[in-house]
């Protein structure tokens, strides 16, 4: 049974009784986040710095915080590397939350709010949350649509979709290896390349555990590009091009500079798993062709290959 249970600016999402993650929101944060992000059996998969206080751990770019969606240059504004406001991604209202026997749905409505007060961009995010064998899987559907000016996204890397992970799970320092869709392996070879997925595996207290985050077909610029750091920070940023391109010595790099004009809406889609036991490429491909039976509709975007 998924549930939710909402606390001062939060909710926290359960799996039967274990505490999966929870949804912060609020105003003293520079965007809504989920954290933290558990295991099956209760292991933490992100790192705590700087909302939680652990022993030992890093504490480098406190910018990154538990699991985040947000870009660093949106009009010239920067939402990645801000650790105060303004500029905001600021939650207004969750709009919908409906618990299930095998899933649960989360949606909500945020403003991308610049540093003169206005809003540039209205987000609106469905976040499906199930489960599979030894896995905790949630399902991203994200909007984003300019408001009353044009929006531009200059092409960095500082972005998009990242979650900061534990440090037992980096690859510097740690057990983690990242693997991505294509076969490539560790940080070198993967960071500013394309891919479907990405797959981060460790070990903490005797387990395999490790996180997938693939890229819906329908979400912009796919298959995107991979700003993963062997440090631990774990993106997926289809929006940065032209910096992957040269940084990764691409003859000719073009930019892709997305641009919505006002009422025009971008989609983003990225489905995050969290698994315990070794996955192998076959694994972690049939896993993302799954859906939950019996789940709330619209599940079955990724099992389709394409939303309503």
């Amino acid at each position: 049974m998924v549930r939710f249970v909402a606390g001062d600016d939060k909710i926290d999402v359960l799996i039967g009784q274990n505490h999966f993650t929870t949804y912060r929101c609020g105003d003293a944060l520079t965007k809504p986040i989920l954290f933290p992000v558990n295991s099956p059996s209760g292991i933490a998969v992100n790192r705590g710095f700087p909302l939680a206080e652990i022993e030992g751990e890093s504490k480098d770019h406190p910018h990154h915080t538990g699991l985040f969606f947000t870009y660093d240059d949106v009009n010239n504004e920067g939402f990645w590397n801000n650790t105060s406001s303004p500029p905001q991604i600021r939650h207004v209202k969750v709009l919908e939350t409906a618990a299930g026997p095998g899933c649960g749905k989360l949606s909500t409505l945020m403003h991308w709010v610049g540093k003169a007060g206005n809003v540039l961009l209205v987000e609106k995010r469905d976040m499906f949350f199930h489960t599979g064998l030894d896995e905790y899987i949630i399902d991203f559907s994200i909007d984003l649509t300019a408001c009353d000016r044009k929006v531009v996204f200059g092409d960095t890397k500082e972005g998009m979709f990242a979650i900061r992970v534990a440090d037992w799970l980096r690859e510097k320092n740690g057990t983690g290896q990242y693997l991505s869709s294509d076969g490539r392996v560790n940080e070198e070879n993967i960071w500013g390349t394309r891919a479907a997925w990405v797959r981060l595996q460790g070990r903490k207290n005797g387990k395999v555990i490790g996180i997938i985050i693939a890229n819906h077909p329908d979400s912009v610029n796919y298959p995107t590009y991979w700003h993963a750091r062997g440090y631990g920070l774990f993106s997926a940023n289809p929006l940065g091009q032209y910096v992957f391109e040269k940084s990764r010595q691409k003859e000719n790099p073009q930019r892709f500079q997305l641009t919505l004009e006002p009422g025009q809406t971008a989609h983003f889609g990225f489905r995050v798993i969290i698994y315990e036991g070794p996955r192998t490429p076959e694994q972690i491909q049939r896993s993302l062709q799954s859906g939950a039976k019996g789940c709330i509709k619209n599940i079955n975007y990724w099992k389709r290959g394409t939303r309503k």
